[in-house]
């Protein structure tokens, strides 16, 4: 209900200075103890999956804090899981504003943030600082100006920085918004990339004494025989989990609205069905050998079932928070128990 009333000043506002805005509500309101104000009791639903236990089984997908500056207060709208990032080793400012823009006809927004962060040392002492100690995803990318050849090196960078502090790792070859990115999902590439850190995990391993998860984030773009690679390559590498998907080129479901034509990603519930049928091929693909977490156009209760009935274990919430408010993570969370899912 509160944010139901705020949300026409929010959306009054630049998305991006509207952003701000929200995660520093909603942290004065976690350090003043009002958080139940904008919260919404969220069913617990135990599952365990890539051997952590999460207290049910919707998070908050990476991107929305990238800095990892308000992990309390979001955990307190009742998240499973928290991601946090994408970080990278050097800060960097990402793209030139404006880099965000509504589709309030579509449900959609289009980014081209360019993995704006603070960089991997600030973004520690950032996750130092907070409280909370339910799983914590940790987004991982590389410098707009290190060169694709070179990428792995940022990768490993970042892996040894966070490994200790992470639940889990994510890696993301997905982002349309850092030139050449993607071409890290191309079966060479990402065969030495995943070969790399999947070595260096077990080299962090014995060195922590902890087998810290990586999860692999992909593009909803890719064709069937691409996912079918990236399948064959998280088998081979031993990944406990792909993440399917982040934000996509297509523009189909939006064509003709304003700022349709905007580079960056397309995210919401145009996405929806295209993010779905990656989620269902590599589900195919995997025969349950490793877990999926469905993201990509979950804008309702209904939405979150139906990415549990095409193979999820964990869904995440980016773009449909923005539009409806923590009352969506009370409904997905109600939609996994009332389907009697179970975790992998």
């Amino acid at each position: 209900m509160l944010y139901a009333l705020a949300r026409p000043l929010l959306f009054a506002l630049d998305p991006e200075v509207s952003h701000r805005l929200t995660l520093e509500l909603i942290g004065a309101a976690q350090a003043l103890g009002l958080a139940s104000l904008a919260a919404h009791r969220v069913p617990g639903h135990p599952v365990r999956v890539m051997g952590l236990d999460f207290p049910n089984p919707v998070g908050l997908a990476a991107g929305l804090d990238k800095n990892a500056e308000h992990i309390d207060a979001l955990a307190a709208l009742g998240f499973g899981f928290i991601e946090v990032g994408t970080v990278t080793p050097r800060p960097q400012p990402g793209n030139p504003r404006p880099r965000v823009f509504r589709l309030p006809q579509a449900e959609a927004l289009i980014n081209r943030f360019g993995f704006n962060n603070v960089g991997v040392d600030a973004f520690l002492a950032n996750v130092a600082r907070a409280r909370w100690r339910g799983v914590l995803g940790i987004n991982i990318g590389k410098n707009f100006d290190t060169p694709v050849e070179r990428a792995a090196d940022d990768y490993q960078a970042c892996l040894e920085r966070v490994y200790p502090a992470a639940s889990y790792v994510a890696v993301n070859v997905s982002s349309p918004n850092t030139q050449g990115l993607r071409a890290l999902q191309e079966d060479a590439a990402l065969d030495a990339l995943l070969a790399r850190l999947a070595h260096t995990r077990e080299r962090l391993a014995e060195r922590y004494g902890k087998r810290v998860p990586l999860a692999l984030k992909v593009a909803p773009d890719l064709d069937a025989a691409q996912l079918r690679a990236v399948a064959v390559a998280l088998r081979k590498h031993r990944f406990d989990a792909a993440i399917a998907t982040n934000t996509s080129v297509s523009r189909e479901g939006v064509e003709g609205l304003r700022h349709a034509g905007e580079a960056g990603g397309l995210s919401g519930a145009p996405i929806r069905a295209r993010a779905t049928r990656a989620l269902a091929t590599l589900a195919a693909e995997l025969q349950g050998e490793v877990p999926l977490i469905g993201v990509g156009g979950i804008m309702s209760g209904p939405d979150a079932a139906d990415k549990f009935a095409h193979g999820a274990s964990l869904v995440q919430l980016y773009t449909g928070l923005i539009y409806r408010g923590p009352v969506l993570i009370a409904e997905c969370a109600s939609a996994y128990r009332a389907r009697g899912a179970g975790g992998t």
